[in-house]
């Protein structure tokens, strides 16, 4: 997690659930189901309406809480939207100039 903002709501939401007083492996096994469900949705998402781009990280930011190859694969996914953004950027830009160029 980048931002302190966000650091501090996951620390308040960890420590409401009592995550902290749990043992690793529970707090494991508790973050692996429900993770692991809120992926699956996400997934199912795909082919069904709904915001699957959006379940999809958020289950994978869940699980990456205790597992680091949800860390990993969430990092991808961050790099993925990045170059996304930037592509996209490129391309109106390129848009605007061959309209500009046309009007003249």
């Amino acid at each position: 997690m980048k931002s302190p903002r966000a650091k501090d709501a996951f620390e308040k939401i960890r420590h409401a659930l009592r995550m902290d007083e749990l043992s690793p492996a529970v707090r494991k096994v508790i973050v692996g189901i429900v993770g692991g469900c809120v992926l699956m949705a996400g997934f199912a998402l795909l082919f069904l309406p709904g915001p699957a781009f959006v379940v999809i990280p958020l289950g994978l930011a869940i699980l990456a809480t205790e597992f680091a190859w949800a860390k990993h694969y969430l990092d991808k996914a961050k790099g993925w939207v990045e170059r996304s953004k930037e592509k996209y950027k490129r391309r109106r830009q390129q848009r605007r100039g061959t309209r500009a160029a046309v009007a003249k």
